[in-house]
């Protein structure tokens, strides 16, 4: 029998551990019971969507081969969070200019492309960010090649990202002079919207990307890796796990960037604190 509960879109005990043993298994997430009605509310909205009466049906559709096959990535989209902003933690990015990118492009052939990926992309702004000041690099060490990849496991933020459509307070991080090397208006101002431009956003590779995936599906190292503010939704061991497995892909003397909360204190991990949540690998 099922747990009965007079609110038709609540979560009962039973579901709620499927569901958190499901979610952190696929992605890794930890659904703490204090996440419980962030979960409910979030789920609410793909149970309208789908026209099921109830959370207890939802559910069970949702673990149907049917469900498994047609609902569950609207329902990863629904549960993971995507904050992120333009220039977020801008010292980073100021390292990553003044400091990185002169350390990695000195000791690289002319030939060589920098590779730099944005792991949780989320919906394109970290991502625009690193276009934009990689780009300004450029200009001032004409013949610097770089390539962006950005991931992200939500198709849907994957699809915004693409678009590089944005509401102008979104950009009001952005300084000016680059909002006005970069950024297009809207023909219609009354919309009040901004576009990446065509040639920054040709500079940004985007796939989707499930963190649980053994080898990330990628062959190329990486030169410099920015993933903040994404392993503080997981528990330790899956994070010593998944920062193991980044560490393999980066680049001997490559940078790893994490967000200003995250720290790998107490993980015997290979690389050397340089700055404030910003690593490298050892040569």
């Amino acid at each position: 029998m099922r747990q009965s509960t007079t609110n038709p879109a609540a979560l009962s005990d039973r579901d709620f551990s499927r569901l958190a043993v499901f979610i952190h298994d696929f992605c890794g997430i930890t659904m703490q019971p204090a996440k419980r009605s962030m979960l409910e509310s979030r789920l609410a909205k793909r149970m309208r969507a789908t026209g099921i009466p109830s959370m207890s049906a939802y559910v069970d559709y949702l673990f149907s081969p049917e469900g498994t096959e047609n609902e569950k990535v609207h329902m990863i989209d629904a549960v993971t969070t995507n904050k992120t902003d333009f220039f977020r933690e801008p010292d980073h990015f100021d390292y990553l200019s003044r400091t990185a990118l002169p350390a990695l492009f000195s000791g690289m052939t002319s030939n060589h492309d920098v590779v730099i990926w944005s792991a949780g992309c989320s919906t394109g702004e970290e991502p625009y960010t690193l276009a934009m000041v990689l780009s300004e690099y450029r200009v001032r060490e004409p013949g610097s090649r770089f390539v962006i990849l950005a991931t992200d496991i939500s198709m849907r933020v994957l699809e915004e990202a693409s678009k590089g459509i944005y509401d102008e307070d979104r950009v009001e991080p952005v300084p000016l002079e680059l909002k006005k090397k970069y950024l297009l208006r809207s023909k219609d101002q009354s919309k009040g919207l901004v576009r990446i431009s065509r040639e920054l956003r040709a500079l940004v590779r985007f796939r989707q990307l499930n963190f649980m995936e053994g080898d990330f599906g990628m062959r190329e190292p990486m030169d410099v890796i920015f993933c903040r503010n994404v392993i503080i939704y997981f528990d330790r061991p899956t994070q010593g796990r998944l920062l193991t497995r980044f560490i393999r892909h980066l680049r001997p003397g490559g940078y790893l960037f994490l967000g200003h909360s995250e720290s790998l204190n107490g993980l015997n991990l290979p690389l050397v604190q340089v700055a404030t949540t910003i690593y490298r690998r050892p040569l």
